[in-house]
């Protein structure tokens, strides 16, 4: 039987495996016990076939499933359910308003204001129990596709958007800012939807292409942010519960065939 390409997200006390068609997500009630939900996903399916914008749609389809989990498990906890990633959005909006008014030559101070906007992500994915969640997603689903006991760390990871992400955005901010000023506001906007559309394209080059020396080059920050932020070494109890997520997923997928 063909093997599903399967994504997933790590709560702070579960985690959550999307496939094709459907999701499905497991989390450690505070009694003990393991609760499931399952649901199909929501799909975008105007521009499918442009390049940039279909990028753009799966990554925003992604983020679609997670009111869709909340109300089939609504004790799932999120990972910026927390007051200091609040925080850090404030920190980072602040930053990045600083620096955009700096004297700093103009692509190196868009890169810096997409390193700024990157800090309350970061502070999302920190936190004993999310990071070894975190590990236990990629475990699961990475010993799935292989069939053998897969490490903490996944080739597919959304981690590695950080290297062409960062870089699309800066050269498109660094275009906006070129813009006359009554349509600034705009053309960053339209950047910034370009930027995620290119990224996700890119990304799925790399995944197609792990071998090539340029893949190995923009996946390098991502792969080093699992190895020594993100991710953390799953327990038996972790891993557990993110195989129950991975299996409520593939019945689910069973279902909708």
């Amino acid at each position: 039987m063909e093997k599903l390409r399967l994504g997933g997200m790590a709560l702070q006390n579960g985690v959550l495996v999307h496939g094709p068609r459907t999701w499905g997500a497991a989390v450690r009630l505070p009694d003990g016990t393991i609760k499931t939900a399952s649901g199909p996903k929501p799909r975008l399916g105007v521009g499918d076939s442009v390049p940039l914008v279909r990028g753009a749609l799966r990554l925003a389809e992604a983020f679609a499933v997670l009111p869709a989990m909340k109300r089939g498990l609504p004790e799932a906890r999120l990972p910026f359910e927390r007051p200091a990633v609040a925080v850090a959005l404030v920190a980072a909006s602040t930053g990045a308003s600083l620096v955009r008014r700096s004297s700093l030559p103009l692509v190196p101070r868009e890169a810096a204001v997409v390193m700024a906007s990157l800090a309350p992500a970061l502070v999302a994915l920190r936190g004993e129990e999310l990071t070894a969640y975190h590990g236990a997603e990629h475990v699961s689903i990475g010993s799935y596709e292989t069939g053998e006991r897969a490490s903490k760390e996944h080739d597919r990871c959304g981690s590695h958007l950080v290297g062409p992400l960062t870089i699309a955005t800066a050269l498109a901010g660094a275009a906006a800012e070129l813009a006359p000023a009554r349509h600034r506001t705009a053309a960053r906007l339209v950047g910034a939807v370009g930027a995620v559309g290119a990224a996700v394209e890119v990304f799925g080059w790399m995944a197609r292409n792990p071998e090539k020396r340029l893949s190995r080059a923009l996946a390098r920050p991502g792969t080093e942010l699992q190895r020594r932020l993100s991710t953390s070494e799953p327990s038996p109890a972790q891993l557990e519960v993110a195989e129950a997520a991975l299996q409520t997923v593939l019945a689910a997928e069973q279902a909708a065939s």
